[in-house]
């Protein structure tokens, strides 16, 4: 009997040691799992289609949004989650840290290189150009703009396109564009140019056809009335945290690769209607 207990206390006593060795394994082989992923935060403005927004099943899409999904998968080292927010939003939580990478169609400016980092790669390109009534459709650039004595929508002063028009005025002091900083980070340029307010302001390729162009846009019923004339194609950038140089690097280094197989070209079209990349030769900006 005794000679019974021995053996079967033995036996219960292999097995527990086995049981113990294999959640060590199993805890050390998450750690290990765990150390290898980083889990990164990208922030993207989630009412910018067709840059960055929610599609029909809440799930992120736009083309900024669909080029860090490309990143993503060229990183293994790196996890990307993608959280939808507001413009101002992301600003200050990218440079607060709650988001380590940020898109939103960003511009390059002399003023956010303070609050964050810019890669070396930029992330795609982007028409910038004048909403316009129909009767002024020989307005082409801002030259013709400020030269025609026309009045601007307000741009908020830390948008972007304030830096543009801003950048335009210190060039050309003897015909400057009567620009005037607004309240909010945006106004409603087709209603403010359709109603009067203003004689034309300046607004993204993509979002003015999807307001006015697209069916189901809320101004289709405009579409004879209010017109879009490029003036620029711009470079946008991922805004980083300061702190993110490392994950900045390795961004570099995948949208290279992204580039080189024409990823970006694909996407524009996609999202744009167009490859803006085959104007890249005449970027100034």
């Amino acid at each position: 009997m005794k000679t019974r207990n021995f053996f079967k206390a033995a036996i219960t006593g292999l097995a527990l040691m086995t049981l113990l060795a294999g959640c060590a394994n199993s805890s050390a082989s998450s750690d290990n799992s765990d150390s290898k992923v980083r889990k990164v935060k990208v922030a993207f403005d989630q009412a910018s289609k067709p840059i960055s927004y929610l599609d029909e099943n809440g799930k992120p899409t736009g083309y900024d949004v669909e080029m860090m999904k490309q990143v993503d998968e060229l990183l293994p080292d790196y996890e990307f989650e993608f959280v939808g927010t507001s413009s101002d939003d992301l600003l200050l939580g990218v440079e607060q840290g709650k988001y380590q990478v940020g898109v939103k169609n960003a511009f390059w400016t002399k003023e956010r290189t303070e609050k964050f980092i810019y890669p070396k790669e930029f992330l795609g390109l982007s028409s910038a150009g004048l909403v316009l009534k129909k009767k002024n459709e020989n307005i082409k650039s801002l030259k013709d703009f400020a030269s025609a004595g026309l009045t601007l929508a307000p741009i908020a002063a830390n948008n972007a396109q304030y830096t543009i028009i801003d950048e335009y005025n210190q060039a050309n002091p003897n015909n400057k564009v009567k620009l005037k900083a607004g309240d909010s980070f945006t106004v409603d340029v087709v209603q403010w140019v359709n109603e009067g307010r203003v004689d034309g302001g300046v607004m993204i390729e993509g979002p003015f056809k999807q307001q006015v162009l697209d069916k189901n846009g809320p101004y289709y019923k405009l579409k004879n009335e209010v017109i879009y004339n490029e003036f620029a194609v711009i470079k946008t950038w991922p805004l980083f945290n300061k702190k993110e140089q490392k994950f900045a690097d390795a961004y570099d280094q995948a949208v290279k690769k992204l580039k080189e197989q024409k990823k970006p070209n694909e996407l524009s079209k996609k999202f744009y209607g167009r490859d803006l990349f085959e104007v890249l030769d005449t970027v100034k900006r």
